[in-house]
């Protein structure tokens, strides 16, 4: 995705915020409430930061009424924009790889009948 498109992607209303708000796996849902966003738009944002390579999808987990929910988490660290006279440049850190074994290890226990 080019430099201008990624700026379009984080200019859209609440992409910062769910960015922000993701450096722990949520759920569409808890996006929602944490960050006062309607259901719909909060699943269409996530929508369009995971195919700008900005979010995604961390896992599978139990909400609270027990149905399986996907997580997200947000797959960058720091945005760096540049402007020159002749282009816009925009540079990501990927966040690092998290060791998630213990995660899977409790949620296959939680899964068996």
């Amino acid at each position: 995705m080019g430099s201008v498109e990624l700026l379009r992607v984080l200019g859209n209303k609440y992409n910062a915020e769910i960015l922000s708000a993701t450096g722990e796996p949520k759920s569409a849902q808890e996006l929602s409430d944490e960050l006062g966003i309607p259901i719909a738009t909060s699943y269409r944002r996530i929508e369009e930061l995971t195919e700008a390579d900005l979010l995604e999808l961390s896992g599978r987990e139990f909400s609270d009424e027990g149905r399986r929910t996907k997580v997200y988490r947000r797959d960058i660290d720091n945005i760096r924009i540049s402007f020159d006279a002749d282009e816009i440049d925009v540079e990501l850190e990927d966040r690092p790889e998290v060791d998630n074994s213990l995660v899977d290890v409790w949620r296959d226990l939680k899964e068996e009948p």
